[in-house]
Order: structure tokens, then C-alpha cells, then sequence
């Protein structure tokens, strides 16, 4: 029993730092993304950025990671993971637990960008509310951010 409870001990830690390592990669997928996102924004203009980050099949959708740009009143204008909230006010919206997220967001980009603090939403792979972390930039009067799910 007590070399059962080792080997569980020890798999329990093998999962623990795997799934530590997974998060930390997907915390760097996830701004290099958005490092991505603002350089081809300043290159190539909002149009043509917002209409790229839309596409859901394009070069700023990878699995669960997406960019999604908010303008200065929390407007939606670009959500590669979600197309129903493109044009929409979320000022308002909260995430699963009564959260006003954005506001976290909006506040963090206002600052200078980085991490904002964890909220929960749907992971459009699982379907499923998952907590997530969202890296945001500001690009003149925009927000432009990924998050992953942890």
C-alpha cells in the first residue's frame, strides 16, 4: 500500500508539472500572438487587420487561441473565435461568475498593456466555461488581446 501511495504521489507531481508546462507555453502563444496582431495592425491598417482577425480559418486563430480587438467603448470588432459578438457593446457582460471582465481588460490596456486577471468564459473547442487569461495591447484607441484557457 505504502509503495502504491508513492507511485500515486509521484504521477500526481509528473501531471501537476506537465500541466504547468502547458500553461506557461500557451501564455507565450498567446502574447506572441498579439505581438503578431499589432504588427501586421500597424503594417497593414485596422481594415485590414479587423477582417483578418475575424477569419476564423486565418493566420490569428490557432486552436483555442484567438485575437479579438475591442474599440474604446468595449465595442467588439474583431473575434476570431466567436463571430456573434462582432458589433456588440460589452460593457456590460459578465463572465460566469457575474464578472464585468472587460472592464479588467480595458483597464489593463489603458495601462500599458500585459496580463489581465483571470475571468471565466466558453471555450469555443470544448464548449465548455473554463478559466481563461487574456494578454492585451493598445493600438491607438483599440484594444487588441488572445487569452488562453488554462
Amino acid at each position: 500500500m505504502k509503495r502504491f501511495l508513492q507511485v500515486l504521489v509521484t504521477v500526481m507531481a509528473l501531471i501537476g508539472c506537465i500541466g504547468s508546462a502547458f500553461a506557461a507555453d500557451k501564455k507565450d502563444e498567446a502574447k506572441a500572438l498579439v505581438k503578431k496582431a499589432v504588427s501586421f495592425m500597424k503594417q497593414n491598417g485596422n481594415e485590414k487587420a479587423l477582417s483578418e482577425f475575424n477569419n476564423p480559418k486565418g493566420q490569428f486563430v490557432k486552436g483555442d487561441l484567438y485575437i479579438f480587438v475591442l474599440d474604446s467603448k468595449v465595442t467588439m470588432l474583431a473575434n476570431g473565435g466567436n463571430q456573434k459578438l462582432v458589433g456588440k457593446n460589452l460593457a456590460n457582460l459578465k463572465d460566469a461568475q457575474g464578472k464585468l471582465f472587460n472592464k479588467d481588460l480595458m483597464e489593463t490596456a489603458q495601462h500599458g498593456g500585459g496580463w489581465a486577471p483571470e475571468y471565466k468564459w466558453s471555450n469555443p473547442l470544448t464548449k465548455k466555461i473554463e478559466p481563461k487569461l487574456a494578454y492585451v495591447e493598445p493600438v491607438g484607441d483599440l484594444l487588441v488581446g488572445c487569452g488562453f484557457y488554462k
